[in-house]
């Protein structure tokens, strides 16, 4: 049990900060679209590497290291993309929530029948945004693969139960931000505060994609 809690501990520490995939679940759950995929995709996603850094794929990765560099290349085009496209949208405005889209313990407003319902994006896109977020950010395989993994082996024979903790941890923490997002809706029922998220939004993944490139860069 205790190597349970430990693994389960240490995903959370992990996972629980601001980063770029972290971001876009809370978004798409502020959205309520297609959160059940995004955080399927995330956790499932996430045990498959954790797995993997159970298994032995981090000595892969320390023989291999130009594998992360090619995640790192990778992964800063998509954010800075990303974060391009959040800027535009930051620029443009014109998204804002109904009452159906807000928080479902608020009173429902007498002009909510006036207002602009967000513009629903298709499954495909969302789906291949969440694999991209996950599987071309490199922080992913230094935290699952080579950290988790590394930290799995001193426990033994007890490594899968250490597995299954961090395991846990991030099912527990995507569930909670995708699904718990929606009560942060009653804050964004006007396009100037969606306006005002997406610029933010933009700043992170802008941020994170020059930090990516920094190490290489500087040599």
């Amino acid at each position: 049990m205790l190597t349970v809690l430990a693994g389960l501990g240490l995903g959370l520490s992990l996972i629980v900060a601001i980063g770029a995939q972290n971001v876009f679940v809370l978004r798409q759950g502020i959205r309520r679209e297609h959160v059940f995929a995004v955080v399927i995709i995330c956790a499932l996603s996430d045990a498959a590497l954790i797995a993997a850094g159970v298994a032995g794929l981090g000595f892969v990765l320390s023989a291999a290291p130009w594998l992360v560099v090619v995640a790192r290349w990778a992964g800063a085009l998509f954010l800075l993309s990303y974060g391009i496209l959040a800027a535009r949208r930051a620029w443009r405005g014109g998204e804002e929530l109904t009452a159906e889209g807000a928080d479902p313990g608020a009173p429902e407003s007498p002009a909510s029948g006036d207002a602009t319902t967000l513009t629903r994006t298709r499954l495909a896109p969302v789906v291949l945004t969440t694999l991209a977020l996950t599987w071309l950010n490199p922080h992913v395989y230094l935290d699952t693969v080579l950290m988790l993994g590394s930290i799995a082996a001193t426990h033994g024979d007890q490594r899968w139960l250490f597995a299954g903790g961090a395991i846990a941890a991030s099912i527990l923490w995507f569930t909670a931000l995708g699904f718990g997002a929606r009560y942060l809706g009653r804050w964004l029922r006007t396009p100037r505060s969606w306006r005002i998220l997406d610029a933010v939004i933009a700043v992170i993944m802008i941020s994170i994609a020059i930090s990516l490139v920094l190490p290489v860069l500087g040599g």
